[in-house]
Parts: structure tokens; C-alpha cells; sequence
């Protein structure tokens, strides 16, 4: 695996892979320029995880849970804390990690939740050396668990979230918005990101050159 680098060399935080699977310039806005506004929908999360966010290690049927586990990987660069990692009884007499994330409403169409439990699970596996094969997300509106199989394509899926994420630290640039603002309505950051109008002036911008390179280049042919 290549070292991620985060700001600075600054640890990426595991929360922001969720964030930058959404959209890159959210996980900066939050993470690099430290901006952040609270929607219904964020307050919610809040008074979810607050339940969750205590450490507490219990045990019951042969199930070690530890609560607020505080997670890192050093080859990734990655710091955070689980909600839950239920330690499960494993034939060798070892313990398997099982994260199982938080989150507000039901399950999505995108796969940033999923990510974020998949780099949970990457952490385990280098903390404890043992495979992690699978989680679990928990959502408060079905109050289920969703197993989530880290498979190869997820996990090819949250290395280049990594990637992607550690370069924008990295450069200590906030990327545009996405060509497609389809998700932009329903994000708390609406209102400081002016997705619209951002987009508007990089458009103008890339017009303007383009152009210029057009004229640049009738000016050739007729010398």
C-alpha cells in the first residue's frame, strides 16, 4: 500500500471519506477549510451518534463490543473512531473484528457509508493482523443492520476515495463542484459552497481560454 498524506501530513479523518465520496469539494470545505453548517439532517446524526460516541466495552454470548473505539492506520494515514466493533469468536480462538457504523435515515444509493465502514475495517486489520471481512451500517430510520462484504470492489472503491482525498489535503486546493449538481440540494454546505455560481466562473474561465487559444491560433495560420 502507498502512504496517503493529509494536510500538512495531517492524518485523513475517517469521517471525510464519507464526505469525499459525496463530493470531493464537501470533504475539503469541511476538512480543509474547516467550514461545516448544520442541517436537520446533520442534527439528527448528532443526536444518534452521541449514543454511540461514550467508550464502553461490554461482553454477552461470547461477543466482546467495545463502543468509541479509537481506530488509526499508519500506512494509510488514517485516524478516526468506530461506533461499535463487536469482536466475534473465531475458530482459531482469535477474535474477528465486526464494525458496525452509526447513521441517521436508511440506506442510499451512493456508497459513502459503505466506504467509511470499509476504511474502519482497514484499520482493524492492520491494528489486530487479522481479516475483516464484513460489517455492518445501522440506520435509525429501518433500525436494521445492512451487512456490508468488503469485497474487492469496495475495497478498490475506498483506497482511491483515500488516494483522491490525500492529494486535495495535499495540494491545500479546494476543488470545483461537480459537473452534476444533482446532490448539491440536499447538502448542508449548500449555502457556503454556491455550487451555481463557483461552477458559473469556472465554466467563464475555461470559455475565456479556450477562445483565447482558438484566436491564438487563426493569429498563426495567417503569418
Amino acid at each position: 500500500m502507498t502512504p496517503a498524506g493529509g494536510r500538512e501530513g495531517e492524518p485523513i479523518p475517517l469521517s471525510a471519506l464519507q464526505h469525499a465520496v459525496y463530493c470531493l469539494r464537501q470533504a475539503a470545505l469541511i476538512h480543509l477549510e474547516r467550514q461545516w453548517d448544520d442541517n436537520r439532517f446533520t442534527a439528527e446524526g448528532h443526536v444518534l451518534h452521541a449514543v454511540v460516541d461514550k467508550p464502553v466495552s461490554r461482553a454477552g454470548r461470547g461477543v466482546r463490543r467495545v463502543q468509541a473505539l479509537p481506530l488509526t492506520h499508519r500506512g494509510l494515514n488514517l485516524v478516526g473512531v468506530a461506533d461499535l466493533v463487536e469482536f466475534l469468536p473465531a475458530a482459531d480462538g482469535g477474535e474477528t473484528p465486526f464494525p458496525v457504523e452509526y447513521k441517521r435515515g436508511k440506506p442510499k444509493l451512493h456508497r459513502a457509508d459503505e466506504v467509511q465502514v470499509c476504511a474502519q475495517a482497514l484499520c482493524l486489520e492492520e491494528m489486530t493482523g487479522r481479516p475483516v471481512p464484513e460489517g455492518a451500517l445501522y440506520y435509525a430510520e429501518t433500525k436494521r443492520r445492512q451487512t456490508v462484504p468488503f469485497d474487492e470492489e469496495l475495497r478498490r472503491l475506498t483506497l482511491a476515495t483515500i488516494a483522491d482525498l490525500a492529494a486535495v489535503f495535499a495540494s491545500l486546493q479546494t476543488p470545483p463542484p461537480p459537473a452534476k449538481l444533482t446532490r448539491c440540494r440536499s447538502c448542508s454546505l449548500i449555502e457556503l459552497c454556491r455550487p451555481s455560481i463557483v461552477r458559473r466562473s469556472v465554466d467563464d474561465w475555461r470559455q475565456a481560454a479556450v477562445a483565447a487559444m482558438l484566436a491564438e491560433g487563426d493569429t498563426g495560420d495567417r503569418r
